[in-house]
């Protein structure tokens, strides 16, 4: 059968499920999973049957982020003008003006931690480890995380976790803000799923009409920072520093910078 790299699935009180279902890859995203989580959030905020919807990720993780293995370089507009892969997905994330939550346990790294910045709660389980792995790949931050994580978590500690790529396990992501409550890996679903219930049972309306406010006064940050961070993908992505990166996680060995740095 072929791969459902997104799963979907509404309950009674209008608490909607979505699941990157790529757990052999840690759910790490190819285009058909950035397509399908945009065209799940897409009919969601169309649906007024969906009043929360709840990001999580199949089998022992979140995500591992952008599946470089898969990584096409640019998407192709689809027929009606709207981009494919990852810059659709952010569309749609943004665009998404009801309540969205993330249950994160495993893996969540690159787009598999920023996706999480832009969610309005975050829980994690005692397994996470996030990681934002922009420089060392010889990149720039992407979702308009630059952005993000500094409103969140102020400027100083987003600061090192851009440049030192460090891990950042479930304790520290409560500790920084960027996790509500950590919780065992067992209870994490029931945990945001019990959360959206409370969420979903009030007005639908009123929910989208308070998102809508909470988010007005960052929609200029984010578009700036969006734009920036594509002028910096576009600047670095197929650079030497990149490639080496690349290489090096393909042929799972430490990539070496240093030969970058010679006069």
């Amino acid at each position: 059968m072929p791969e459902q790299p997104v799963l979907e699935q509404l309950d009674a009180e209008g608490v909607l499920l979505i699941t990157l279902n790529r757990p052999d890859k840690k759910n790490a995203f190819n285009d058909p999973q950035w397509d399908g989580l945009r065209d799940a959030l897409n009919r969601a905020r169309e649906d007024n049957r969906v009043a929360v919807a709840v990001i999580t990720g199949a089998g022992k993780d979140f995500s591992a982020g952008q599946d470089l293995a898969a990584f096409s370089g640019s998407a192709e507009p689809r027929a009606d003008g709207h981009p494919n892969g990852f810059e659709g997905c952010v569309d749609a994330v943004f665009g998404f003006d009801k309540p969205l939550l993330a249950a994160a346990k495993g893996v969540g790294v690159g787009g598999g931690c920023t996706l999480l910045f832009a969610c309005d709660l975050v829980y994690v389980g005692e397994s996470v480890r996030l990681r934002l792995p922009f420089v060392n790949l010889g990149l720039v931050p992407e979702l308009a995380s630059s952005y993000l994580l500094q409103a969140r978590i102020g400027t100083q500690r987003a600061n090192e976790l851009f440049y030192t790529a460090q891990w950042i396990d479930a304790a520290r992501a409560v500790e920084l803000g960027i996790a509500l409550r950590a919780v065992s890996d067992q209870e994490l679903l029931e945990t945001a799923l019990a959360k959206a219930r409370e969420i979903a049972q009030w007005p639908v309306s009123s929910l989208r009409a308070t998102k809508r406010t909470l988010m007005v006064s960052h929609q200029a940050a984010i578009a700036a920072a969006r734009k920036a961070e594509g002028e910096g993908m576009m600047a670095q992505a197929g650079s030497p520093e990149n490639i080496e990166a690349v290489t090096a996680f393909l042929q799972k060995r430490a990539p070496d910078f240093s030969q970058f740095r010679k006069g």
